[in-house]
């Protein structure tokens, strides 16, 4: 049978039960398993055998639900982390430690931003941000000997440029180093970034995956298909015995396909026991099940917001890249041709002070610091999610004092543009 399409993958994918067993994964709220000797433990200690035996590093629930987002991007193997944040920090902890070198898109969620420029930092790793849209040679330059990945998001929180995913991937592997991208804002319904060149992807699952605002969660998906062989010498944690698990080489024992996700459960799981909490991982697969359903409704409500917006006398200026004019417009027509997400960025006119206003009038849109489930909410990022940047590090992120995100959720979307007619009038 030929390879199922998104939104089957969204019902079915990643557990398959046998007969007379739950059709809805089952929650296996426990930390530890029991085995009939200490020599079949032993063999999963040593990476020999598949299993479990402390939910600190794997859990079935968690694996099930890993499973079905790998088949959505596309990947050969996934695993689930406590969060979005924990999802980027192991990904480029994974192939990067102290001494080494990380080129970053500047248009970036300032909380991984913080976590780059000032936390990674700490621990040795340096990080050089361009511009989404530098040049080919400006990106160029920003590359060291000892770089070791390139990190970008599909559509940048708040700023929702579009990144050119070809363009930094080409970038990447001209130096021999893996292209990580965040695709929590797309989600793999409007953009698989391994389709465009990219290696490694993360999620915020509790963005539009979970969808509910009620699990946090993240997600790390590898595609397979980076040969971290052929440049072996920028890569010794995955090329190189493995002294903690008596010297195994997790390419030559896991291939391409496995390698990377092993070696981030094995070591960093192992160690910094980010892990998702079952519960977690069986709310957001139940917002799974219905995300190919959702995001076209937040996508359909967002356009139609983001057109009104743009007409508005109080407002000015409108981003979103589904709208024809906007900067990403070509680009989101490339990377996404059936819509980007249901966040809509713009300014009001009188600046900040207007801008809190503004939200502070709105009635069924909420003030919240989360953003991408089911309601409709709101956030002025230079106070919030970004209040730790710079002037000069806020233009570089895209954020302006005016900035209002606005999370378009799933309600209609007449009421919605109500609200937003009514908070704007009594500026």
């Amino acid at each position: 049978m030929a390879d199922k399409n998104l939104g089957t993958k969204c019902v079915q994918a990643g557990y398959t039960p046998g007969n007379g067993e739950p059709r809805q994964i089952p929650i296996i709220q426990s930390t530890t398993f029991k085995y009939d000797s200490s020599a079949e433990m032993g063999k999963l200690f040593d990476l020999e055998a598949s299993g479990y035996f402390y939910s600190r590093l794997q859990n079935p629930t968690n694996d099930y639900v890993a499973a079905k987002i790998a088949s959505l991007e596309g990947g050969s193997a996934a695993m689930l982390t406590s969060s979005g944040q924990a999802a980027n920090f192991y990904a480029v902890f994974n192939i990067a430690s102290c001494g080494d070198h990380v080129v970053s898109s500047a248009s970036i969620y300032g909380g991984t931003y913080n976590l780059f420029a000032v936390t990674m930092k700490r621990m040795g790793i340096e990080f050089t941000f361009v511009s989404p849209d530098c040049s080919e040679e400006e990106l160029e330059k920003a590359f060291r000997p000892n770089t070791k990945a390139v990190f970008g998001e599909t559509i940048a929180n708040p700023a929702l440029t579009v990144l050119d995913i070809e363009k930094f991937a080409k970038a990447a592997h001209a130096h021999g180093v893996p292209l990580i991208v965040d695709n929590t804002f797309a989600t793999p319904i409007n953009c698989r970034p391994f389709e465009w060149g990219a290696d490694i992807v993360t999620h915020s699952t509790t963005k539009y995956m979970d969808g509910h605002g009620g699990a946090l969660g993240g997600c790390i998906v590898d595609s397979g298909k980076f040969d971290w062989t052929a440049h072996a010498e920028k890569f010794p944690g995955l090329c190189t015995p493995d002294d903690s698990y008596h010297g195994v080489t997790y390419t030559q024992r896991f291939g391409l396909e496995g390698a990377f996700i092993t070696k981030c459960t094995a070591q960093l799981m192992r160690d910094f026991g980010s892990i998702q909490a079952p519960q977690n991982a069986y709310y957001l697969n139940l917002g799974l099940e219905s995300l190919h359903l959702r995001v076209k409704r937040h996508c359909e409500n967002a356009q139609a917001i983001a057109e009104y917006l743009q007409q508005h006398e109080k407002i000015s200026w409108v981003k979103y890249c589904g709208l024809p004019g906007d900067e990403y417009y070509e680009l989101g027509q490339k990377y996404l041709p059936n819509g980007s997400c249901g966040v809509v960025s713009f300014g009001v006119k009188g600046g900040r002070a207007a801008a809190e206003e503004f939200m502070g009038n709105l009635r069924i849109a909420a003030i919240e610091t989360h953003v991408a489930d089911a309601r409709t909410c709101c956030l002025h990022p230079a106070s919030a999610t970004h209040r730790q940047m710079n002037d000069a590090e806020l233009a570089a992120a895209g954020v302006t004092p005016d900035l209002v995100r606005l999370s378009v959720g799933i309600e209609d979307a007449a009421d919605l543009i109500a609200d937003l007619e009514q908070a704007l009038a009594k500026i």
